[in-house]
């Protein structure tokens, strides 16, 4: 059985769900997009998402032809048509439409509303137990005043080629500078430290994107009564750690034991990063 695409407003199966050649958001990766899970088949801060969805879109003067309420209904019309698939992600896209060759946004007409509802697992079980080894990529994040980080839009080359050296060095991850040489982020995860029981996690300024988890995991950890700081770091900061982890949609919390050769901690997945994972996980399985 296929899976069922929401194309536009229309469930077609997976074989017919087509956009056409010249949509600028293969062109150009004109466009903006959420990835969010999906826990017993229901949508993890879906309103969330589909607010950053819109402020994306308003950010690259983006117009989605339909209101963010039509949008959860019809992301959740596409889960609830999947249900009986391994289904634990939904990618909501929007692009900028097809039109002409050519850069400029007037050459397009009819954004395409794309809902794609399938499986993901970014990391092995084993990983979320005995945590991942990473390296610092070459390759920095966006300048702010060139592409704001806020924006989560379908050009993510930046990324790309962040993971193709991790990859081609053997990692599962890379961490990501800013044009200061701050932390910033991973190639698709935010980045937190563990000092002395309190929370360091980059700010928004640094060049990151402002992660749903990662909101989230600094709601939990203030409920826990740990302090969060969301202030500037550097390598030294991470490499001096009593713990690291990462945060995202589609990762949830996965623990960082080694960053460029250097073992965090013990070596092991922290008391304060178990804590949280547990923490998110009772949150997502709450009804």
């Amino acid at each position: 059985m296929s899976l069922q695409i929401h194309i536009n407003g229309k469930l077609l199966p997976q074989e017919e769900a087509k956009i056409s050649v010249y949509d600028h958001g293969l062109l150009y990766g004109d466009g903006v997009f959420e990835g969010m899970r999906i826990y017993a088949g229901k949508v993890f801060k879906l309103e969330e998402h589909i607010e950053r969805l819109w402020e994306s879109a308003e950010a690259i003067c983006l117009d989605i032809p339909t209101t963010p309420e039509n949008m959860a209904a019809a992301v959740n019309e596409t889960v609830a048509a999947n249900k009986d698939q391994d289904i634990n992600y939904v990618r909501l896209v929007v692009t900028r439409g097809a039109g002409y060759l050519g850069l400029s946004p007037d050459k397009t007409s009819h954004p395409q509303v794309i809902i794609i509802a399938d499986h993901i697992e970014l990391y092995s079980q084993e990983k979320y137990k005995k945590g991942l080894e990473i390296i610092t990529a070459s390759t920095i994040r966006n300048h702010p005043a060139a592409l704001s980080p806020r924006i989560k839009s379908l050009n993510y080359l930046n990324n790309i080629l962040a993971k193709i050296e991790c990859v081609r060095a053997g990692y599962p991850e890379a961490l990501m500078l800013n044009h200061k040489g701050e932390v910033a982020e991973c190639t698709g995860d935010n980045v937190f430290l563990v000092k002395q029981g309190e929370l360091y996690t980059p700010p928004l300024d640094a060049g990151l994107l402002a992660g749903i988890t990662r909101a989230v995991i600094i709601d939990l950890a203030r409920q826990a009564g740990r302090q969060v700081h969301e202030v500037p770091l550097t390598r030294h900061d991470v490499y001096v750690a009593d713990e690291c982890f990462l945060t995202g949609s589609a990762a949830e919390v996965v623990p960082v034991v080694k960053v460029d050769y250097r073992t965090i901690g013990d070596g092991k997945p922290g008391n304060v990063t178990v804590a949280l994972q547990k923490a998110y996980h009772d949150l997502t399985m709450k009804p």
